[in-house]
């Protein structure tokens, strides 16, 4: 028995390894199709500002032409940073705050059936846009993003390294 639980644990070990390799691709895959889908509708609103603004009117929203605009911006914004993974989690955070509001004001009988009615909260229009979005903000970009050299560069583990290696240049001088 003990055999068999050694193999099965090995090649659990061994799946996981893969599959964590994967991780990174998935990632960039998801932030290219779903970033190139936000910059796309983005562009696209912007260049129907006042039928969106007239349909934001129609939800109730405030000052609905303003917050088409600013919808707009954001959705095209976010998509290319999305894209090229710069300021990932934090341009995911805003896209994901984005398509809330969305669902809440568009579809909000499907928003609140997220336990009720899972099948109407996974049919609405915002849902993919929104679990795409969440994906991104709690995983980060992967290391197929400019986000990866840029916290290599900045983060605290590489200064401290940084500041290592100079102290160490001084000693031997």
């Amino acid at each position: 028995m003990s055999a068999l639980v050694r193999m099965t644990t090995v090649a659990y070990g061994g799946m996981r390894a893969f599959l964590k390799k994967l991780e990174s691709p998935l990632l960039l895959a998801i932030r290219l199709y779903w970033g190139w889908q936000f910059a796309t509708d983005g562009w696209g609103k912007l260049n129907h500002l006042t039928r969106v603004g007239l349909y934001f009117e129609s939800l109730n929203l405030p000052m609905p032409h303003q917050t088409a605009l600013f919808v707009s911006i954001v959705e095209l914004v976010g998509g290319i940073l999305l894209v090229v993974g710069l300021a990932t989690r934090l341009t995911a955070l805003a896209l994901f705050i984005n398509m809330t509001v969305a669902f809440w004001a568009a579809e909000k009988p499907a928003f609140l059936g997220v336990l009720s009615n899972p099948d109407q909260f996974q049919a609405a229009s915002a849902y993919n846009y929104w679990f795409a979005a969440l994906l991104i903000m709690i995983l980060g970009p992967g290391l197929f993003a400019l986000d990866t050299p840029l916290a290599w560069r900045f983060s605290r583990p590489a200064m401290a390294a940084k500041s290592a290696v100079s102290s160490m240049r001084s000693i031997f001088k």
